[in-house]
């Protein structure tokens, strides 16, 4: 990254800091600096690593820089760029000690989470810092460019999206843009950018994309105009995926949007998987910022085994570095998912009892009413177990059972979630059932089956349920099944983790109970889709003379208890991809370990040719998905 040379030996900034310290009495104040006079001459400035941005009053990421020149008459000149549009900061010798979040300067110390780094200029010196943790996104000042010195309005965040004319662009990505925008998250300069092969003009892509925005149900007003500004900020440059020249194209059209400004950019690959490094390489060579950062979101599918995830991560890498690549599963950004750890660290009477020694088996329930309609071509590709279970399912597996973090920055929770996710056992055959769903008749009415669409071969084998049981091999969960379960037309639509206790030793109420003892153990159940809840299922006495026992549940129910509409899993992920806010994106060290624990399945079953069980659209699922939990002592708490 390259910053112009400065030569000028004055210039005058009028900037505000915001200084907010916290004390025992949580007093809070704010300061106003007017003026600030610095001189500096022939100073050249560079920038060799970067960017991590401010989070919600937190620093993350690492700074790394070299200040090169002669008669620095100040002892440095940073400007904080924050990615949420706040107003940058800039930093200078006068101000003896600022603490903003985490993060101080003061005396020309750079201050963060304890640990220094000297960020000095003095004359004929040349300086590296250290490389800083939890350090701030900064964008060195410089004279040439007054946009880099003064006020959030001198930086902009473009938002490519490759693949704007999909299905995924418009219901999701697009909406939760929008989301972002009307709720007042995203920078006060951005534009949103779609690219595609299809022709298009911009107008046409306001239109396609203007029916499936809306605005919050408990907070509408101003929706119109605010869906308008949206729409006017919304543009379309059509392209190959392939196409430097195409790319090079766009890089001219996002310049003109970004008039000059310190410019960020996001490309979402909303694309297939066969196109993600073409689509990287173009990006990045034609069309990355040269003033901000460039950072590439990446949708699943990651390949189809470990073999074919390595060679895609080695592709990717060709041109990106792995903090620029940002592979995403939405399911990390749904709300109950994110509140796991809430839920387990933050409360006592979960966290002692999240073990071998209490809990008997865990069981993640994946079920659509529905089947492949509309997109049972691609489907066919890959199946139920690389869509859903390699990543959702496993996803969620690996929060659940991690260890604690040391803290809840992204690395340190990453870390904890490759860590687990080695401790699996490669799933074998023996410890799966796999299922296809058929036709089926109710009431004069006809459900196709998953053969009787037109993209589906009519001979094809493909699973659209399985079931597997998977074991974490350390001292937490030895022993202990985690039970997975992912399917299609099923008769219900749920998402749900299901935690069954064991069985109380000596239980006092054994002839109470009756001789359903499963039954009667406690069970803590976190529905992640829909309706949202958290219920614990527990023993009680039926009021009266008699002693007889009842089974009741405590039940948290988010629509009763939070008025607020809660957002997409998409807004929370676009928005930290935005911030720089990796904690919810999959690293490429757990990316390979997840396809290990499935490549030696996937494989048996394509090698063997393995006939799935049919069942019925609409029914429960596949008789063998109870066989596979009876023979580990466990029955689906969904049935």
């Amino acid at each position: 990254m390259r910053f112009p040379t400065v030569d000028e030996e004055a210039f005058a900034l009028k900037f505000r800091i915001v200084q907010e310290m916290q004390n025992n009495d949580s007093h809070k104040y704010f300061g106003m600096i007017e003026k600030a006079k610095l001189k500096m001459s022939s100073a050249r400035i560079t920038a060799r690593s970067v960017w991590s941005p401010w989070n919600l009053g937190r620093v993350h990421g690492r700074i790394r820089f070299r200040v090169i020149g002669q008669g620095c008459a100040m002892t440095n000149i940073l400007q904080a760029s924050c990615a949420r549009g706040l107003p940058p900061r800039v930093l200078t010798s006068p101000v003896r000690s600022l603490r903003l979040g985490l993060f101080k300067f003061s005396g020309g110390k750079l201050v963060s989470g304890g640990k220094r780094a000297a960020v000095a200029c003095h004359a004929h010196s040349s300086l590296d810092a250290a490389a800083v943790p939890q350090a701030p996104e900064f964008v060195i000042a410089n004279a040439n460019g007054v946009a880099a010195t003064t006020g959030a309005s001198h930086s902009t965040v473009s938002i490519t999206i490759v693949g704007a004319s999909g299905d995924l662009a418009k219901k999701k990505i697009f909406p939760a843009l929008f989301a972002l925008f009307y709720d007042g998250h995203l920078p006060q300069h951005f534009t949103v950018c779609g690219y595609a092969r299809s022709k298009m003009t911009d107008e046409e892509l306001r239109l396609k994309i203007s029916g499936n925005l809306t605005c919050r149900i408990d907070r509408s007003e101003n929706c119109g105009d605010k869906m308008e500004e949206f729409l006017k900020r919304c543009f379309y440059h059509p392209g190959q995926y392939d196409s430097l020249e195409n790319f090079a194209q766009l890089n001219e059209k996002l310049k003109g949007h970004e008039q000059g400004r310190i410019a960020h950019r996001l490309f979402y690959l909303s694309v297939p998987p066969n196109v993600f490094v073409d689509a990287a390489k173009c990006g990045s060579l034609a069309a990355s910022s040269s003033t901000g950062w460039t950072r590439v979101i990446v949708e699943k599918p990651f390949g189809r085994d470990s073999e074919s995830s390595a060679q895609l991560t080695s592709g990717l890498k060709q041109y990106l570095n792995e903090d620029q690549i940002y592979r995403i599963d939405h399911y990390l950004g749904k709300e109950l998912v994110e509140n796991l750890s809430v839920l387990r660290f933050s409360n006592l009477v979960f966290e002692p009892l999240w073990s071998r020694k209490y809990i008997r088996n865990v069981q993640i329930i994946f079920a659509e009413d529905f089947g492949t309609e509309g997109r049972g071509g691609y489907f066919d590709r890959y199946g139920i177990i690389r869509d859903i279970m390699q990543n959702h399912l496993l996803q969620i597996v690996a929060l659940f059972a991690m260890e604690p973090p040391v803290s809840l920055d992204a690395e340190d929770v990453r870390n904890e979630k490759v860590k687990v996710v080695r401790s699996m056992r490669p799933l074998s055959i023996e410890d799966t059932a796999v299922g296809q769903y058929k036709g089926y008749s109710k009431d004069g009415v006809r459900f196709p089956g998953y053969t009787d669409d037109s993209t589906v071969p009519k001979n094809s084998i493909t699973p659209t349920f399985a079931a597997a049981a998977l074991f974490i091999d350390n001292a937490r969960w030895d022993g202990v099944p985690f039970l997975m379960k992912a399917g299609k037309a099923l008769q219900t639509r749920r998402t749900e983790i299901r935690v069954q206790f064991r069985h109380v030793p000596g239980n006092l109420f054994k002839r109470n109970l009756g001789t359903e003892l499963d039954k009667a153990t406690n069970e803590l159940v976190i529905r992640v889709q829909p309706d949202e809840a958290i219920y614990l299922k527990i023993n009680n006495k039926v009021p009266g003379l008699g002693m007889r026992l009842d089974r009741s549940t405590l039940d948290l129910l988010y629509a009763d208890r939070y008025s607020k509409e809660i957002p997409d899993a998409y807004e929370r992920l676009l928005l930290d991809a935005i911030a720089g806010e990796r904690r919810l994106f999959i690293r490429s060290d757990e990316l390979d370990a997840a396809w290990k624990i499935f490549t030696p399945l996937l494989k048996d079953l394509e090698r063997k040719k393995t006939a799935p069980e049919l069942y019925p659209y609409g029914s429960r699922g596949p008789v063998g998905a109870h066989y596979l939990a009876a023979k580990h002592n466990v029955k689906w708490g969904d049935v």
